[in-house]
């Protein structure tokens, strides 16, 4: 571990909370045979992991990339805040060189905060103006967290309004095993339906028959002709809308994503 490396960690042990630590265990679901079992949180609440990475911004890509190989889950989420901010403020062969690097560390950026902070920041912004095929591996990897990567990195086209490749990747995440991955295909669908309404019911209507209980769809409130439609109950019986539908978001934990605090951007 290099110098640089060693003192942030060094910092970050003595800013942790053993509260703090508990709850984010299991929030987080760290236990046996849960989506992140053997993850070790420090205890560190976001905003000031956001401070540290205020403070630590201009270390190299380097020690950002040794941090993100941590065993400890608040050293990975703040070298991603680091790389986040990096990749923002860049060039053209330093943005080239955090891509690339991101993909290399995938197997690190591993629980749904640390890719939600970072995706479509990274991997959204680079192939934005370019060759959208890695999304579409990644969409098919067997790995869910990459798969997860994949559909929440289009985020950044959708504040673009770029909106087919979310439809095409939501399509093809329809039918994955994974709740935490159909749950990123609603949050995205809902972003979609804020900007063009009429694009997103086009795609509820026509595959709502085979979208999962989890993507819980309930009428847009931005459409007040819907207001008093019945909520889903999954999809052997929810009736499509004529005009629109809003897909409603939660957290791994049933909780509103209005929460989350914890994203960046």
């Amino acid at each position: 571990m290099g110098n640089q490396t060693g003192r942030i960690i060094r910092r970050l042990k003595k800013m942790g909370d053993s509260e703090i630590a508990a709850h984010s265990q299991r929030f987080f679901k760290t236990g046996k045979g849960e989506y992140a079992e053997g993850d070790i949180f420090l205890g560190i609440r976001v905003p000031d992991l956001r401070k540290c990475a205020r403070e630590f911004r201009d270390i190299r890509i380097d020690d950002a990339l040794e941090l993100l190989s941590s065993h400890l889950h608040e050293a990975r989420l703040l070298a991603l805040f680091i790389l986040v901010a990096k990749y923002a403020s860049g060039n053209s062969d330093e943005k080239d060189e955090i891509y690339h690097s991101y993909l290399i560390h995938m197997e690190y950026i591993n629980n749904w905060d640390l890719v939600d902070c970072s995706a479509e920041h990274i991997v959204g912004a680079q192939l934005f103006n370019g060759d959208r095929k890695p999304i579409y591996r990644l969409a098919g990897s067997k790995n869910m967290w990459e798969r997860r990567i994949a559909i929440m990195s289009t985020f950044h086209f959708i504040k673009k309004n770029h909106f087919s490749d979310t439809l095409a990747l939501a399509g093809m995440l329809l039918n994955d095993r994974e709740d935490l991955i159909h749950k990123a295909v609603g949050w995205m669908l809902r972003e979609i339906g804020k900007r063009d309404l009429r694009t997103e019911e086009k795609f509820l209507i026509k595959f709502y028959r085979k979208m999962p209980a989890q993507c819980c769809v309930m009428p847009s409130k931005n459409s007040p002709r819907l207001k008093d439609r019945p909520t889903c109950k999954g999809p052997d019986r929810y009736s499509p809308p004529e005009e629109s539908a809003d897909l409603i978001m939660q957290d791994p934990d049933g909780k509103s994503l209005s929460h989350a605090a914890t994203f960046p951007g």
